[in-house]
């Protein structure tokens, strides 16, 4: 097997059961190894987006297999996130994501915390229904805008109000698949699609890795999921904010 397509596999991989158990950070893993490993951001990005049409698949699959979803938090992310990715997708070549990342980076840096005061009290999760479509619709705009950010803002800011981790991480990760393929869809129509080598191998680590992510969500503790999704969250902004 070509040396290059086993290191976009382990790229996949690692990023996938991440994200499949804390329900976020695929995109900014995959992408930041794809970078070190000198692929062009470009050119990174366009295939991390194509990947995550099949890696969510799989996850979301896996995700309700093994009961983590809520079904209707589910669907009201559902329809409101692909509306928000498809119009992302579309204004993207006219304004720079560059421009809002550092606010959308400072909001996450606040609910990262948010989450590891959680993790560090008595754990009281509820079920909150109220402006989910607005969320859903925001997380898909700027995931297509901002190459990324549908788990870290959609996951970050259900689980800082109270949702259940476990139910949050499984919706959202169901929700994504929809949203990428709705993303992926106007970015093949605008700017076509290229980089198949890379593709294939972050299809087939993350694919191989979307079961296990799912079922350590549905195995570790509430608290545990807290405290690691919280850290991730600020670890990766506090590092986006310095650069």
């Amino acid at each position: 097997m070509d040396a290059n397509i086993v290191y976009f596999i382990i790229a996949g991989f690692c990023a996938q059961i991440i994200d499949g158990a804390l329900g976020m950070a695929y995109g900014v893993i995959s992408t930041s190894i794809l970078i070190y490993l000198g692929i062009p951001v470009a050119n990174a990005s366009a295939s991390v987006k194509f990947s995550e049409i099949f890696t969510t698949l799989v996850s979301g699959f896996s995700h309700f297999k093994f009961g983590n979803v809520d079904k209707v938090l589910f669907k009201k992310l559902l329809v409101s996130g692909v509306i928000g990715g498809i119009i992302g997708a579309y204004i993207l070549s006219s304004f720079s994501g560059e421009k809002i990342k550092p606010f959308v980076t400072v909001y996450l840096v606040i609910m990262g915390i948010v989450i590891l005061i959680k993790g560090l009290k008595k754990i009281e999760t509820k079920k909150i229904y109220s402006k989910i479509k607005i969320l859903g619709f925001v997380g898909g705009l700027f995931d297509a805008i901002g190459g990324g950010g549908w788990g870290p803002i959609v996951t970050s800011t259900l689980i800082a109000r109270g949702n259940s981790p476990k139910e949050t991480i499984g919706s959202v990760n169901a929700a994504e698949f929809f949203v990428t393929v709705a993303q992926s869809a106007v970015f093949i129509l605008c700017i076509g699609l290229g980089f198949w080598k890379i593709i294939l191998g972050l299809l087939i680590g993350g694919i191989v890795a979307a079961p296990l992510g799912a079922y350590l969500c549905k195995i570790i503790s509430a608290r545990i999921l807290l405290l690691l999704v919280g850290t991730l969250i600020v670890i990766v902004n506090v590092i986006n904010l310095l650069k």
